[in-house]
C-alpha cells in the first residue's frame, strides 16, 4: 500500500460503495412502505418525505465529501496526463452535483407536473451523477491500456461503463411506465460506485 498521503484520498473511494448502500439502507428502513424496486433515491428527500432532512445528511453530503477527496486524489496522481487530469475532475464533479441534488430536494413525491425550482435545479444535478462518472470510466477505457499497470483497469472500465450506459435508457423507459425505476437507478448508481472503488484499489497497489 502506498505511502503517501494521497493513499487516504484513495482510501476515500473505497469507501464509497459501503457508505452509499449503508445510507439507502438505513433512512429507507425510517421511510414506512418505501420500495427500493420501485421508488427513486431521490423521493427519500423529497419536501413531503419522513426522511426529508435525514437523506442528505446520511447520503448526499457524505459521498460529495468522499467524490472529492477521490477526485482530488486521481487529479493528483496524473500530473502528466491530461486524461487522468481530466477523470479526476469528473469525479469531483460528480461529488459536487451529490451536494446540488442534496441541496435542492425535489417536490412532494417527485412528481413531475409542474416542478418547482429547486426540483429543475435538483434533476439536473441528478443528470451530471450518472453521466459524469461514465465519462469518467469511459477516459479510463483508453487510457488504462496506455498506461503501465493499469490494463485491468481499462477492462473492468469497460464493462461497467457499458452496464451503466444500459441502464441509463432503461431508467427513463421505467420512469414511463413506473415499473422498477428504483432497482435500475440503483444498479447504475452502484455499477459506478463499484468502479470507482476498483479504480482505488488499482491506486493503493500500484507500484510509482
Amino acid at each position: 500500500m502506498k505511502s503517501s498521503p494521497l493513499k487516504y484520498l484513495y482510501v476515500a473511494g473505497l469507501a464509497i460503495p459501503f457508505w452509499m448502500a449503508l445510507g439507502l439502507l438505513i433512512v429507507g428502513s425510517m421511510y414506512p412502505g418505501y420500495s427500493h424496486f420501485e421508488q427513486s433515491m431521490s423521493v427519500l428527500g423529497a419536501v413531503d418525505a419522513p426522511t426529508h432532512s435525514l437523506y442528505p445528511l446520511f447520503n448526499n453530503f457524505p459521498l460529495g465529501v468522499l467524490f472529492i477527496l477521490f477526485g482530488v486524489g486521481v487529479y493528483k496522481t496524473f500530473p502528466q496526463s491530461a486524461l487522468g487530469r481530466l477523470s479526476g475532475v469528473l469525479i469531483m464533479l460528480h461529488g459536487l452535483a451529490s451536494f446540488v441534488t442534496g441541496d435542492f430536494s425535489c417536490d412532494a413525491g417527485c412528481n413531475m407536473d409542474a416542478p418547482s425550482t429547486a426540483q429543475v435545479v435538483h434533476h439536473f444535478g441528478e443528470l451530471v451523477l450518472p453521466w459524469s462518472l461514465v465519462l469518467a470510466g469511459a477516459v479510463w477505457v483508453w487510457l488504462g491500456l496506455r498506461l503501465e499497470g493499469f490494463r485491468g483497469l481499462a477492462f473492468f472500465s469497460m464493462v461497467l461503463t457499458l452496464l451503466a450506459l444500459i441502464t441509463i435508457p432503461m431508467m427513463v423507459i421505467s420512469a414511463k411506465n413506473g415499473i422498477g425505476f428504483g432497482l435500475y437507478q440503483r444498479v447504475n448508481y452502484f455499477t459506478s460506485a463499484i468502479w470507482i472503488a476498483v479504480f482505488g484499489v488499482t491506486l493503493l497497489r500500484r507500484k510509482v
